[in-house]
């Protein structure tokens, strides 16, 4: 597709981007208040609204109905499609109403694992996985287990991550519209819609939430945000017949994955209850230690923006060289814990509960 064929998108982004802001400039207007004792992850010391990730599923869903209706380049099979915007709808409903009363994790994740049953069921499966040095295994009875485990586990990184001021809005603009862009080149048209009305709903709302926050994403848009990613990395591994591609997602999410992998291991060898309310995450430990949230936000930044680079070369390597890719965001994630951990230590914190 030529570059002026973009533009009508870009209008129609727009469109989006100041529905997602008018959504959450009234949710402002009209707060459903945070408080800060009853969400021990927030930097805030004062009630803040919350809800704002309303305005990023008011843009998506906007556009993908308009997408339904006009686009056929875009659309995929139409039990896919349609399994989709159900799945994305329960999941931002249950979220909305766990913003206003609090349900206790297990509702949330029998939400979640529902809508990724529905997912599964409209067909989205990965069915063969690409191993480093063993090649492409075929998943077999274990693709839609792992289909439903990565669902689940991404769509709650993202929720975890979703503590502190512009870390998940900016980190998540730079992966929507690096995926965005990927998909273009590969000319999968639904991943790049999708990933343009995630795009706009996320420049949208972020101005909103940038230090100091006039209002938080919320669970609906944090759960919605890492729920639609993890769909749209299953629509990914189409883009080769290997399906090495499922991996572009993961890789822009790295860092959100290593710091939840990381923390929800260290709680348990710790006998922590994994559910329960802490500020021992990564990012909030090094913010404790000193960093400011501008900082700490800044640098998740830099993380999404050099794994986009690692994701946009990545259509471009040997398919031997596609598995190893994990590996340098690997390293800088290593050496980001080395050095939280010398700054908590430094400071005297403990990595117990918070």
């Amino acid at each position: 597709m030529r570059a002026e064929a973009f533009l009508p998108h870009l209008g129609f982004a727009a469109l989006l981007i100041l529905l997602s802001a008018g959504v959450v400039r009234l949710l402002i207007a009209y707060p459903m208040l945070d408080d800060p004792a009853r969400r021990a992850a927030t930097a805030h010391k004062v009630p803040t609204p919350r809800g704002g990730g309303l305005g990023i599923v008011a843009a998506f869903v906007a556009g993908m109905v308009v997408l339904y209706g006009t686009a056929r380049f875009a659309r995929i099979a139409e039990a896919e499609f349609i399994g989709i915007i159900l799945a994305a709808l329960a999941i931002a409903g249950v979220a909305l109403l766990d913003d206003l009363l609090d349900f206790r994790f297990v509702v949330k994740l029998a939400t979640q694992a529902g809508a990724a049953m529905v997912a599964l069921a409209s067909g989205l499966v990965v069915t063969r996985l690409a191993v480093p040095w063993v090649g492409v295994v075929e998943l077999g009875a274990w693709g839609p287990v792992l289909t439903l485990f990565w669902i689940v586990a991404c769509t709650n990184a993202v929720n975890f991550m979703d503590g502190m001021d512009g870390l998940v809005g900016g980190s998540l603009l730079v992966a929507c519209a690096s995926l965005a862009f990927i998909a273009a080149e590969q000319s999968a048209w639904f991943v790049y819609a999708a990933s343009l009305f995630l795009t706009a709903g996320l420049i949208g709302y972020l101005p909103y939430n940038l230090h100091p926050a006039r209002i938080f994403m919320g669970d609906v848009g944090s759960q919605f945000l890492g729920f639609i990613l993890a769909v749209l990395a299953v629509a990914c591994a189409r883009f080769d017949t290997a399906q090495i591609s499922f991996l572009i997602v993961p890789l822009l999410l790295f860092a959100h994955l290593f710091d939840t992998g990381f923390t929800l291991l260290r709680r348990a060898l710790m006998g922590e209850p994994l559910s329960a309310p802490h500020r021992t995450h990564l990012y909030q430990m090094a913010q404790r230690s000193g960093l400011s949230v501008r900082w700490v936000a800044a640098i998740h930044g830099a993380f999404v923006l050099f794994q986009a680079g690692l994701a946009l070369a990545f259509p471009r390597l040997p398919p031997e060289v596609k598995p190893l890719v994990v590996l340098p965001p690997l390293a800088v994630q290593l050496l980001w814990l080395a050095l939280v951990a010398r700054r908590v230590r430094r400071a005297g914190l403990s990595w117990r509960g918070g």
